[in-house]
This record gives structure tokens, sequence and C-alpha cells, in this order.
């Protein structure tokens, strides 16, 4: 078991077993999600909005008044 102590802040440290395993590493942003009662703490993946407006530019295939149609009950 791995444990760690608060602060007067609320703060802790996340063990060094811990960080290699989600490949933690400093500034990186993590998430918490509570499932029956218990908190898993995961990685967040930084999100590239350079690669994002570039993959945008690819989508246009389905921009056509026809797709519209086609899709407007969805």
């Amino acid at each position: 078991m791995l444990a760690s102590r608060l602060t007067k802040k609320y703060q802790t440290t996340i063990p060094k077993e811990i960080r290699t395993l989600l490949n933690l590493h400093a500034n990186d942003q993590v998430r918490f999600e509570i499932v029956d009662n218990q908190v898993i703490i995961s990685k967040i993946e930084p999100f590239d909005m350079t690669f994002h407006k570039a993959l945008n530019g690819t989508l246009r295939e389905w921009d056509s008044k026809e797709d519209d149609k086609a899709y407007r009950d969805l």
C-alpha cells in the first residue's frame, strides 16, 4: 500500500511509484473519479489545439447540402 500525508492546505505528494506508472511530470494534470466510494486518479492527456485545427480542415467531405439533408433528423 502507498500512502501520503495531507498538508494544512490539503495538498499531498503523489508517491513516486504512481508518478512512474502514470508517467506524470511537473505541470501535468490529473483527473479524480469517484467510483463506489473509491477514488481513481488518472493522467489527463494534453489537448493539442494545433492538431485539432489541422484535422478540422480534412473533414470537409461531409460538409454539403446533401449531407445536411440526409442527416437533418439525427
